[in-house]
This record gives C-alpha cells, sequence and structure tokens, in this order.
C-alpha cells in the first residue's frame, strides 16, 4: 500500500471546497441548520487515531521489541489494521472538512445578513477543525504504521 500523498489530498480538498461553496451559494436557502453536534464524530475519530498512533508508537519503542505475535506484544496485523483506519480518516477529514470550508466560505460572510447563517457559524467551523484534526490524525497513525525498510544485508521475507 502506498503513502497517502500530502499534494493529492490538499488538490481533493481545494475541488471540493470549490464545488460545495458554488453549490452552498445557489441551494442555501433550502439546506437544514448545522448544529455543533455534527461535528462529534469527527472529532472523536481525531482522537481515536491520535490515541492508536501513540499506542503504536508506543510498541514499535526504542528496540521495536513490542510488536510480534507474543500475547505481550502488538500484533503486526492489528498494526496493519490500524494503517488502513489512518488512511481512511485522512481521506474522510479531508472530504468532509473541504466540504464543511466551502459551506464556511458563504456562511461566514453573510452572518450579518442572514439569520440562518449566523446560527450556522458555530457548527460549520467546528466541523471544518474536526475534519482538518480527523485527517492530520488519520495522517500521523498512517505514518507510525510503516515498517522501516530491511537493514543492508537482511532479506525480506517472502
Amino acid at each position: 500500500m502506498k503513502k497517502t500523498s500530502i499534494a493529492v489530498l490538499v488538490g481533493v480538498a481545494v475541488f471540493i471546497t470549490l464545488a460545495v461553496f458554488i453549490l452552498t451559494r445557489g441551494f442555501y436557502g433550502s439546506m437544514m441548520a448545522i448544529p455543533t453536534t455534527v461535528s462529534i464524530t469527527l472529532w472523536a475519530m481525531a482522537i481515536l487515531c491520535a490515541g492508536l498512533a501513540w499506542k503504536v508508537h508506543q510498541a514499535k519503542g526504542e528496540d521495536a521489541h513490542g510488536i510480534g505475535l507474543d500475547r505481550s506484544q502488538m500484533n503486526p496485523m492489528t498494526i496493519a489494521r490500524f494503517m488502513v483506519v489512518g488512511k481512511a480518516s485522512a481521506w474522510t477529514g479531508t472530504i468532509v472538512g473541504a466540504a464543511y470550508l466551502g459551506i464556511a466560505l458563504y456562511v461566514v460572510p453573510m452572518a450579518g445578513q442572514i439569520a440562518a447563517a449566523q446560527d450556522d457559524i458555530t457548527g460549520v467551523v467546528s466541523s471544518v477543525l474536526g475534519g482538518v484534526a480527523m485527517a492530520i490524525a488519520g495522517l500521523i497513525l498512517e505514518r507510525h504504521c510503516e515498517v522501516p525498510p530491511p537493514t543492508d544485508g537482511a532479506h525480506a521475507i517472502e
């Protein structure tokens, strides 16, 4: 599995932000209110990814004896699953955060003119920040789950 490219994530974020901004400009009047509680899942996943990254970091440790098949060690397959969670979280956080950023680009300037926009500011901003936090935590988790290349002279197990 390849590392998630930060440049691709940024490109997708820019595209989604602009697309959602255009859609929000045209359809804001028919959109539902955006409560602050919308961002709870984003923040929970960001915290979960950060916790998993810390757990993997601790298992890798200085001597790397925390990873293995013994009961006292972290299973390598578990770390591989954590990497998939990190990759998915990075993409989901980017997409959802960018979508709320597109909404924010319309809502924040209109807050003085439209009462609904004023009510949506906290939900939109907390969702943008939650999406960014989830994307960053997912990237950090994915990077912590990488296996270093074998040392010179060591053969990889096939």
